[in-house]
Formats: C-alpha cells, sequence, structure tokens
C-alpha cells in the first residue's frame, strides 16, 4: 500500500513542480512581452560612408562624418538662392524648418528682416560650396556633449547681383548641430 501512497504522492509532487514552472514561464512572458512594448518602434542607425574596414558602434552614437555631412547639406540649402534671395531665403527657412531648432529659426527670420532693410537682399543669388580640398576631415567636427557638437565649414558664399558677382567669401563658419527629437517623418536625421 505505501508503494501506492508514495506513488501518488510523488504523482502530486510532479503536478505541483509543472504548475510551478508554469507559472514562472507565464510571468517570464509577461515581462517580455511588457519590454516589447516599451522598446522603440523605430531606431535611427547612422552608419559611417566607408564601410570597407566595417563598422561597430552604438545604435545612439553619431559618427562625426554624418554630422558634418548634415550640418553642410543643411547650410548650402539654406544659402542656396537660385533666382531671387528676397524670396528665396524665407522659402529656404519654412521649408528647412523641421531641421531647425526654433532658436535658429528666430535667428534666421531676424536675418531676414535686417537684409531687408539694407536692400541686400532684393534681385541677388547666392550660392555657397566647399573650398576644394577642404572638406571634412577629423578636425571639423568638435564634440561637446554626446547630443551636441560644432562643424567647421569651410565654404565659398558667392553672391550675384544681375548676374554680376559681387561678393565671393571665403569663410569657415562654425555651426552648431544639436539632437533634436521631432517629427521623424519630417526629420528623419534627428539632428
Amino acid at each position: 500500500m505505501s508503494r501506492f501512497r508514495h506513488a501518488l504522492s510523488e504523482r502530486d509532487n510532479h503536478i505541483l513542480t509543472l504548475r510551478i514552472t508554469c507559472v514562472a514561464l507565464g510571468v517570464l512572458a509577461a515581462f517580455s512581452m511588457a519590454g516589447w512594448m516599451l522598446a522603440p518602434r523605430d531606431l535611427t542607425v547612422h552608419v559611417p560612408p566607408d564601410l570597407r574596414s566595417g563598422s561597430m558602434q552604438k545604435w545612439w552614437e553619431v559618427p562625426s562624418s554624418t554630422v558634418y555631412s548634415f550640418g553642410f547639406y543643411i547650410f548650402q540649402q539654406l544659402n542656396a538662392w537660385p533666382k531671387n534671395g528676397d524670396s528665396d531665403y524665407p522659402a529656404r527657412i519654412a521649408q528647412m524648418s523641421p531641421y531647425l531648432t526654433p532658436g535658429c529659426q528666430d535667428f534666421l527670420n531676424k536675418d531676414v528682416k535686417l537684409r531687408r532693410t539694407h536692400d541686400e537682399l532684393k534681385d541677388r543669388v547666392r550660392m555657397v560650396y566647399e573650398i576644394p580640398m577642404q572638406g571634412y576631415n577629423r578636425n571639423s567636427v568638435r564634440e561637446n556633449s554626446r547630443d551636441s557638437w560644432v562643424v567647421n565649414l569651410d565654404l565659398v558664399a558667392d553672391e550675384y547681383y544681375h548676374a554680376v558677382l559681387v561678393k565671393r567669401a571665403l569663410t569657415r563658419y562654425p555651426l552648431r548641430v544639436v539632437k533634436w527629437e521631432g517629427d521623424p517623418e519630417r526629420n528623419p536625421f534627428g539632428l
């Protein structure tokens, strides 16, 4: 009789162990689902331009080459006035607004007003491009923090008035670039 009793108690102990295991797996599954739900839906990964040697980096780090190319692209687009600076410059500011901080937009809008009062925009055509052989290098970007950089752009700014070159400036423009978590549909760079 004791053999049957031991078999029944072993069966009950095994059932209890299985129940504890099921509860533990259920709790683990609940934690996993909660973690999955709290994880970000989209991640922006900045891939360096030269992948011949491979790349290992954390997903939140932004390579300095990406920061430089972003800063140059935005600055060049803001300063490209193909027909008339009086209408092109404010239109470019509005067009590039997803990439600009509110403080930068205010600064640029004040610059438009100042240039209009001095009549520096009417019938002006402007283009900005890199000085040859002075593009990106490791010293072009200085990291202030994980989310803030200063980009030194060595550029040529040409301005024309009625197809006559009136200004050619070879200048280093220090540009502050910050990580900007805005609308990812309008600013996929997040900078």
